[in-house]
């Protein structure tokens, strides 16, 4: 009798467990989003490396962006990117930056400088690193509200 109740109360857990994860993909529609911690420490270091290299002298040392170039960190930087996703984020590094060199960063530096640049937008980091596909990339929904 004592097994058959541990088993229920185990069951029961488990179901409820179960419909949270479910109820808290409903609210995101099942997406990851940039609050997943879809990067991680080590991708944004090499991403910095990379901004500091490639983007800074355009975007400023603290992406605070000058001239024609726009910050890559704070409100402005947040509200133009918001509900697009980190696809569109990386296919526009990808065409058109750095503007002295369009195209000339590898896949795998375009998605270190997107973890840098969440992880400066202050985004949790993770355990995964982004991935260096646009498909993939789109996946994940940039969000400045936490769902």
């Amino acid at each position: 009798m004592r097994s058959r109740a541990l088993v229920i109360i185990v069951t029961a857990a488990s179901v409820i467990a179960s419909t949270r994860g479910a109820a808290q993909e409903g609210r995101n529609g099942g997406a990851r989003t940039v609050w997943s911690g879809v990067f991680t420490e080590a991708q944004a270091n090499r991403g910095g490396a990379v901004y500091a290299q490639s983007c800074a002298n355009c975007h400023g040392s603290g992406l605070e962006g000058a001239d024609m170039s726009p910050a890559l960190a704070g409100a402005g930087f947040m509200a133009s990117w918001n509900d697009l996703t980190l696809g569109d984020l990386s296919e526009r590094i990808r065409i058109s930056m750095p503007a002295d060199r369009p195209g000339t960063l590898s896949r795998q530096e375009q998605a270190d400088v997107v973890a840098f640049l969440l992880r400066s937008n202050r985004f949790p980091v993770g355990t995964t690193e982004l991935p260096t596909e646009t498909p993939a990339l789109r996946a994940v929904k940039f969000l400045t509200v936490q769902p």
